[in-house]
């Protein structure tokens, strides 16, 4: 009765404290024709058991064991099971926020270590306590340059996934902030002579991707030459996060945004993820969301709060850093163990197979169709321009061999025909390589 406090006996006593005879009586305001008169059109009531049994029936129903050769910001890797496990543990737990740190120091504790890893990831000095995705954060890291630097345009480049830019243009419309963009060459690079040539003195950032959509790595170096020659902030989004594990983090950027997605967080229909932003020191100030500072309490001993920021400060509206008030601290947890139980050496390993399958599978599509952008560095995917249709080949995949196969990429770049982009990582197996590349070449 605790949790369903509906006995003849307690409706009663609801009834006489507030002094009807009846529930009829509750609702005699309502005039009768719209009062429905007969019970609801659902299902009746199961036991626990029945429930269980009605949910396994539903599960089994669900296609098992799919190959998934596609990536395009949302990666299949492994997840180690001691995730689950510790995510769950009376350490993490807190009544409200961390801005109660008397009663939050497990989570508080998790924050700063998570931010502490992905500076070493990144390469950059100071980092958040995570955004909403990888998608919100790259638009918070644009809005972000356009406060540090007082300007108020930005460049996009077309090899940025299509769907962060999307995201970012809702950012900008509602600040009045104008965007541009800047196209890419035959080997899927950003074009660095256009670059040059769109760059104002109204422009506060250009925002790359690398490994980019086409999964290309791009030239950082060079690219923060061009925008910092014209006083810009170089702005750099990493979708894959696991290609920091044996790529060079981007040095050169002044901020960088990173979908965490890949280390440990579930693909969950596309979410919810856990969105970085990392950034130099001097620009800590202007940096979004929260940030979690190690101090020692009146004893000397070592503890863990928010810090540089108050709460109030996210609910200011405009004159707030952010308007997202709050970070993903269970996915940026399952984050942070998932870094601890792979360790440095153990990122770079999982990055060299990843490296390995998608050379193969680069090879095995590339003899029954064309790759494109070669030339250029990539990670774990790439691009495909098939005879076929390549929304048409997607399909026969999944129908006749139970492989998610790429994505095509006429929505967004009609100009590349029937192009898909694919993926391959460490769960890819030969078997479904092989199959995907016959198809293809159908």
């Amino acid at each position: 009765m605790r949790y369903l406090p509906k006995s003849p006996a307690e409706r009663e006593l609801m009834l006489g404290e507030i002094g009807v005879a009846k529930v009829d009586e509750l609702f005699a305001p309502i005039p009768a024709e719209f009062r429905l008169t007969r019970d609801l059109a659902i299902p009746p009531q199961m036991a626990e058991s029945e429930i269980v049994d009605w949910f396994r029936e539903r599960a089994a129903e669900n296609a098992n064991g799919a190959s998934i050769l596609l990536g395009a910001g949302a990666y299949n890797h492994y997840r180690p099971l001691v995730i689950d496990s510790l995510i769950s543990r009376g350490e993490w737990f807190t009544a409200y926020t961390p801005y109660q740190p008397e009663i939050a120091q497990g989570t508080l504790q998790a924050i700063f270590e998570f931010q502490t890893m992905i500076c070493e990831l990144t390469g950059m000095e100071v980092a958040n306590a995570s955004m909403y995705d990888g998608s919100t954060g790259a638009a918070e890291a644009v809005m972000m340059a356009m406060r540090v630097t007082g300007r108020g345009e930005a460049i996009l480049a077309r090899t940025v996934h299509p769907e962060y830019r999307e995201v970012i243009a809702t950012y900008a419309k509602y600040q009045g902030m104008p965007l541009s963009e800047v196209g890419f060459t035959e080997n899927g690079r950003v074009d660095l002579a256009a670059l040059d040539k769109a760059i104002t003195p109204q422009t506060a950032c250009v925002l790359i991707q690398s490994p980019n959509f086409f999964g290309t790595i791009e030239d950082v170096a060079a690219i923060a030459d061009v925008v910092h020659a014209k006083g810009a902030l170089l702005v750099v989004s990493i979708a894959e996060a696991l290609s920091l594990g044996i790529v060079k983090p981007p040095v050169e950027a002044d901020i960088v945004s990173l979908e965490a997605q890949s280390f440990g967080v579930p693909l969950s229909y596309g979410g919810p993820y856990a969105g970085v932003i990392a950034t130099r020191e001097k620009f800590i100030r202007q940096i979004p969301g929260r940030l979690c500072g190690q101090t020692v309490d009146r004893n000397g001993k070592r503890g863990f709060v928010l810090t540089l920021s108050t709460r109030e400060q996210h609910i200011r509206r405009e004159k707030a850093t952010s308007n997202i008030c709050t970070n993903q601290a269970l996915v940026a947890l399952m984050v942070n163990i998932y870094m601890d139980v792979y360790g440095k050496n153990g990122l770079r390993e999982l990055a060299e197979q990843n490296l390995a399958k998608a050379a193969y599978a680069r090879k095995a599509l590339g003899a029954k169709s064309k790759v494109l952008f070669e030339g250029a560095p990539r990670f774990n995917e790439f691009v495909v321009q098939t005879k076929g249709n390549a929304e048409a080949i997607r399909k026969r995949l999944l129908d006749e061999h139970n492989i998610i196969g790429g994505l095509p990429l006429k929505k967004y770049y009609p100009e590349l025909g029937e192009a898909s982009l694919w993926c391959a990582t460490e769960l890819t197996s030969k078997a479904a390589l092989d199959a995907a590349a016959e198809e293809v070449g159908r």
